[in-house]
């Protein structure tokens, strides 16, 4: 297993009236953050945040290229970006200790803080379809380039860790500084992940090791 220390690029935040960063997406161009209330588009370049929209957001959030998905307590809200409004809802997996979300191959990833699992779930339905041992608490979930990430948050510890798809196999770790959790993450599809920053109310970008 590779380890080393996460690298970090930028701070962003804190924002006002956000006292806890929940899950995160990147839609190509903003990272949209999870605040309680309120679903948050961040502005990677300047650090502003654009807009919000009044959405319960508890977890973690996804993006499938044209609706936001949000982690509700024991829910998951389909969001379309441009009006706010909830289009369809299903039951997440974990009925309400679901902490991590993620879009990929068609399909969402639910990752699971207690059950130290992740699901990979039929968006229409919330059937699960198979399951992802993990050895540590899943604080959020992203895929890139086939790879297979989550963070982790464990009193004053905190990584993110890439992980195998198939048996869970911890594969790599990036330790954060100590006082610094990861409470989601998401890829921007190159070599940033951008992580949750939890009651510190910021959102923080680490780089992802370049493959050879």
């Amino acid at each position: 297993m590779k380890q080393a220390a996460a690298e970090i690029i930028r701070e962003y935040g804190p924002f006002p009236d956000v006292d806890h960063v929940h899950g995160l997406t990147f839609d190509g161009s903003n990272v949209w953050f999870a605040a309680g209330g309120k679903i948050n588009a961040l502005d990677p370049e300047s650090g502003n945040v654009l807009r919000s929209i009044d959405v319960a957001a508890h977890a973690g959030t996804a993006f499938d290229g044209q609706h936001l998905f949000q982690i509700a307590e024991d829910r998951i809200q389909k969001v379309d970006p441009k009006t706010g409004k909830v289009l369809a809802t299903i039951p997440a997996p974990g009925g309400g200790g679901d902490s991590g979300l993620a879009w990929a191959e068609g399909t969402l990833w639910v990752g699971q803080y207690r059950g130290k699992t992740i699901h990979q779930i039929d968006p229409d339905t919330g059937a699960i379809l198979r399951t992802i041992e993990s050895k540590r608490s899943v604080t959020g979930v992203t895929w890139v380039d086939g790879e297979l990430w989550h963070g982790t948050w464990d009193g004053e510890e905190s990584d993110v860790r890439r992980i195998d798809p198939q048996t869970g196999e911890v594969l790599e770790r990036l330790e954060m500084p100590p006082g610094m959790g990861v409470s989601g993450l998401e890829s921007d599809g190159g070599d940033q992940l951008f992580c949750g920053g939890g009651n510190s109310g910021k959102v923080r970008a680490i780089r992802r090791p370049r493959r050879k």
